[in-house]
């Protein structure tokens, strides 16, 4: 039997590892892609292209976050369904609001008001926060992905 240092060192060690991979995942989720856009041209974008854009990031971080320790293909679709629905969505932009720079809340007043229409099973404010995130999401994405994977390490996700 190990004692209780070593037991407690390990835990220490496997923690420091997970959290070095999650902040390893997050970089890779928010890397700018190769083509370069201006600040110009991402001005010309819809909020609601932003949000497209968004969606898939924040998918694609939830997918990358929730792919270690590996699972069954169902596990890792439930885990990560019950992140990108809209009412978590939601809570995760009230969450991070406090963290918001102005030119941010502006972004996500941009996503809000560009929301105009909600699925029938929805409240409109919960599709609009969704919307809203998903857009800052997008926005940080091609114009600032060091702040995007700041915000993105607030969140207070926890694997299985």
């Amino acid at each position: 039997m190990e004692s209780k240092e070593e037991e407690l060192l390990d835990e220490s060690n496997a923690t420091n590892m997970q959290n070095s991979s999650s902040e390893q995942l997050i970089k890779a989720t928010t890397e700018q892609l190769p083509q370069e856009i201006s600040l110009k041209d991402v001005r010309k974008v819809s909020p609601a292209a932003l949000a497209y854009l968004g969606d898939a990031v924040y998918e694609l971080h939830m997918r990358m976050f929730y792919l270690l320790p590996p699972q069954r293909v169902e596990s890792y679709h439930r885990l990560v369904v019950a992140q990108v629905r809209a009412e978590t969505q939601a809570k995760i932009l009230r969450s991070l609001t406090p963290y918001l720079r102005d030119t941010e809340l502006e972004i996500v007043r941009r996503g809000r008001n560009a929301a105009t229409k909600s699925p029938k099973r929805l409240e409109r404010e919960i599709y609009q926060q969704a919307t809203s995130l998903e857009t800052l999401i997008g926005y940080l994405y091609l114009t600032d992905s060091q702040r995007l994977t700041e915000l993105l390490q607030k969140l207070q996700l926890e694997k299985p």
